[in-house]
């Protein structure tokens, strides 16, 4: 039997008959947009308004453009603008370069070379199960993460190691809850006993329809269904987890399978244009069957994780809330762009947490794949089972059968889309879903 679920973080997305953070008001494209339109000299000098999109390609260029003097950046979302650290040293041409480049300059004391040293030393002396770091360009630090478990010794030897880096150089956070991939059992996309979500449908490399999920999900089993117990309906093709990733190429039996590079966000659909790189600071949305809707920031790039099943490198740290059932759901932004596939992390929806995704661009580069635009006409992003009939994204993607079923705050999610179905509810919450999900 079916029900909705309005999780308390999320109760405020729903107002009467309208998903006030989703379809329109919040993922409609070109939010934000950027607003430069100075000239002059002074003008290049002064940091521009950019779109978080833009902020990243912004940051790319001034990664390259500084050398060793880049020490990271950070999208900040009420200036609109890129910060970008840098290391100036003896030299203070490189503040000029990035200043007139449109980004806003920090000094700070702690290099990427130094910080992804620390990282290493981190590697070697304390992977521990229920941990995790990145790089917080916001605090120039590394970021040490401990769940619950990390208790005794283990507590010990974790801060032991954090404190031979040297002062200034990494600060540990306590988690309350356990690291943990959100796999479950109930709805979405099934195989055996686990339940994960379609992420995005994307086109094969040889032009095949397919979706992302978590490469964890693929533990269940080779065959899919949209339904528990029911017929397969896509196969997985490529999976990796643990290791430097954790996503799966899961494709469509048949091959006439339709999944166009939209989201049903309740009344209306959402283009996917295109994968894009995460940002620090950047808002982003996440879609489960399990908790709906939810959004935050993002807080870290290029996360290892320490799972009981093994090490996980390569993610991004936010802290959107996510539970069991939400695995290789997609996050995304509001104009419309594929960021990550839900992996894991701790907590809940109603007391919080850490959650780690797997960069969508990663995933696509490693398998092959295409999305959006670069996917032909239908390669896309979570269709739902409007992807194409029940077998499309929705169906597939997880959408379960109910994937829309039921009203996501008054509206309708759209039939089974839950094609970009961000949860891992899989299609539960419609689509890149813009409401709260439902749950069997």
């Amino acid at each position: 039997m079916s029900h909705k679920r309005i999780p308390k973080r999320k109760a405020a997305i729903a107002v009467g008959g309208v998903v006030a953070l989703g379809a329109a008001a919040i993922l409609l494209p070109n939010a934000n947009a950027s607003q430069d339109g100075a000239s002059g000299d002074a003008a290049a000098a002064a940091p521009r308004t950019l779109k978080a999109g833009d902020a990243s390609d912004l940051a790319s260029h001034l990664a390259a453009l500084l050398g060793d003097a880049f020490a990271g950046s950070y999208y900040d979302g009420d200036s609109k603008q890129l910060v970008v650290n840098v290391v100036p040293g003896d030299d203070d041409r490189v503040v000029v370069q990035a200043e007139k480049a449109g980004a806003a300059v920090r000094e700070v004391d702690n290099s990427m070379t130094e910080l992804d040293a620390g990282a290493q030393t981190l590697k070697a002396r304390a992977t521990i199960p229920g941990t995790s770091w990145a790089v917080d360009p916001r605090t120039n630090k590394i970021l040490v993460t401990a769940d619950s478990t990390v208790t005794g010794e283990k507590w010990d030897r974790l801060e032991s190691t954090v404190e031979s880096l040297g002062s200034g150089m990494a600060t540990i956070k306590k988690s309350a809850g356990t690291f943990k991939t959100f796999v479950s059992g109930g709805d979405a996309i099934f195989a055996g006993g686990a339940r994960c979500s379609l992420g995005f449908n994307v086109t094969a490399g040889d032009g095949a329809p397919a979706f992302l999920t978590a490469g964890h999900c693929a533990a269940g089993g080779d065959q899919w269904s949209d339904q528990q117990g029911g017929q397969p309906i896509a196969t997985v093709d490529q999976a990796l987890f643990p290791g430097e990733g954790d996503f799966a190429l899961v494709r469509y039996d048949d091959p006439a399978t339709q999944a166009p590079s939209e989201v049903d966000v309740g009344g209306q659909t959402v283009p996917i244009s295109q994968a894009a790189e995460a940002t620090v600071g950047q808002e982003v949305f996440r879609m489960g069957s399990t908790t709906g809707l939810a959004d935050g920031q993002v807080l870290g790039l290029n996360a290892t994780v320490n799972y009981p099943e093994g090490t996980v490198t390569g993610l991004i740290q936010t802290d959107v809330c996510a539970e069991p059932g939400d695995s290789g759901g997609s996050m995304f932004t509001r104009d419309g762009l594929a960021i990550g596939l839900t992996s894991g992390g701790s907590g809940d929806c109603t007391t919080g947490g850490e959650t780690f995704f797997q960069p969508v661009t990663t995933a696509l580069a490693a398998v092959g794949a295409t999305l959006g635009a670069d996917g032909g006409a239908d390669g896309g992003a979570g269709a739902g089972d409007e992807a194409g009939g029940d077998q499309a994204g929705g169906d597939q993607a997880g959408a379960g059968e109910e994937a829309g079923g039921q009203e996501v705050g008054g509206v309708q999610p759209g039939g089974q889309n839950a094609g970009d179905g961000a949860g891992d509810g899989a299609g539960q919450p419609a689509g890149d879903g813009s409401g709260p999900a439902q749950t069997h």
